[in-house]
């Protein structure tokens, strides 16, 4: 059952959402603002990348934002 990390873009609140099977659909909107404008955030917890030769499906998007530079973390999942 993986629990999957939020970022609400609009409040900057972070939330877990627990799906239980492949089939669940979940609503993605912020608790505390009811904001719609989320990402998924890359957990330290849940998720490894290994050194084999066997493709993860996950990759990296950075990109330049008003702070300097920010980068979108895309892994394997229900989005």
């Amino acid at each position: 059952m993986p629990i999957y990390e939020f970022k609400c873009l609009k409040c900057n609140e972070c939330f877990e959402i627990l799906f239980t099977s492949t089939q669940d659909t979940a609503e993605l909107k912020c608790a505390k603002c009811d904001g719609h404008e989320i990402e998924r955030v890359l957990s330290s917890t849940n998720f490894s990348v290994s050194s084999g030769g066997g493709s993860t499906g996950a990759s990296a998007q950075t990109r330049s934002c008003s702070s300097g530079s920010c980068s979108t973390f895309d892994i394997p999942g229900p989005r």
